[in-house]
């Protein structure tokens, strides 16, 4: 009998590739919602959860999962702070990830956000649609060659940033606790405060850590960046207190703000607010009134064939490993001791 995945938050436009990508016969469910607090019981029947970003898959959830048999709840991203690993050791579940699916398709979106900014390409653009070709200082920008670039972690995708960068002539620091030998060729490594001094574009690209790393970026580290600098973070939006950069932006301490990540972004990612309902975080809806000093696109960094390609047959790859006995390797995520009963 086949193996049986449901997996949750598949957009109709890429339904295809769970079929064209399904090397090992699973008998695949897809659902098109993310899981949520009400969706839970449709996992009954199947073997395995597959899961995307934003997916709740908390304590009630992971029990609900657990009364069905089910011990295997992977995500489709490298992101795992979505699922509550305590829970996950205390049912005896394994968890499992795609640590890389394509460093390419975040740097890339990383590097439009802050080249866009840079030339104020959205307010230009913004204009010329109202038919209004009048230049104006706003226009008046930095060439990216002439422009130093901090990126804050250098890991696969912080690498691949400041490849495109390099590219484009820029000048590259970099911040990370851990220095690889391949990120020395492409960075000038800096102390964190030295970065954010000398740096005319900021990107973050630093994992999170639920209760130890929360609005890492604040009016703290806002305040040591160089005036009018520009900060980047398509890496998770916990990491940043919104508050410190409307701040910010309104004083004119930066000149820009993109962003595909948002502090508890399940709350208005994937929902549609532009009828006039209430949107639920004030803050951030402040911050996106500061539009086009502010650029926030949907966390759809890996919305790309390439990368979404990479996610399903990935986990496709670490159900079968599993399932006959193999290693999951860097897929694997290590979980705490189950708590004692």
């Amino acid at each position: 009998m086949a193996f049986k995945i449901i997996a949750y938050g598949v957009e109709p436009y890429e339904e295809h590739l769970y079929t064209d990508l399904n090397k090992y016969g699973y008998q695949v469910t897809l659902v098109n919602d993310l899981l949520t607090a009400d969706n839970g019981d449709l996992a009954e029947g199947h073997d395995g959860v597959l899961l995307f970003v934003n997916c709740l898959a908390d304590r009630a959830n992971l029990k609900k999962f657990n009364d069905y048999g089910i011990k295997y709840v992977f995500t489709r991203t490298a992101g795992f702070n979505h699922i509550d690993l305590q829970a996950a050791a205390d049912f005896g579940m394994k968890v499992a990830r795609v640590p890389a699916y394509s460093p390419n398709a975040i740097a890339e979106l990383a590097v439009n956000l802050g080249t866009a900014l840079s030339r104020s390409m959205v307010y230009t653009t913004g204009r010329t649609a109202k038919l209004n070709f009048a230049v104006t200082e706003t226009m008046f920008s930095h060439e990216i060659r002439k422009s130093t670039v901090g990126i804050v972690g250098t890991g696969h995708i912080g690498c691949v940033e400041a490849e495109l960068y390099k590219g484009l002539g820029a000048k590259l620091l970099g911040y990370d606790i851990f220095q690889s030998d391949f990120a020395k060729k492409l960075v000038e490594f800096k102390e964190l405060d030295e970065l954010l001094a000398e740096s005319d574009i900021v990107s973050l690209h630093l994992p999170y850590f639920p209760g130890k790393n929360e609005n890492f970026v604040g009016e703290e580290f806002i305040s040591k960046m160089k005036d009018g600098a520009i900060l980047v973070n398509t890496a998770r939006g916990e990491i940043v207190d919104e508050a410190a950069v409307v701040k910010a932006i309104k004083s004119g301490k930066l000149a820009g703000f993109g962003a595909d990540v948002l502090t508890d972004e399940a709350r208005f990612f994937g929902k549609d607010f532009s009828n006039g309902e209430a949107f639920p975080d004030a803050t951030i809806k402040e911050l996106i009134e500061l539009y086009p000093q502010v650029l926030i696109t949907p966390h759809v960094a890996a919305m790309t064939d390439e990368a979404v390609s990479n996610m399903i047959s990935t986990s496709y790859d670490n159900f079968n490993a599993v399932l006959t006995g193999g290693d999951l390797g860097r897929a694997e995520v290590q979980l705490p001791e189950p708590a004692a009963k």
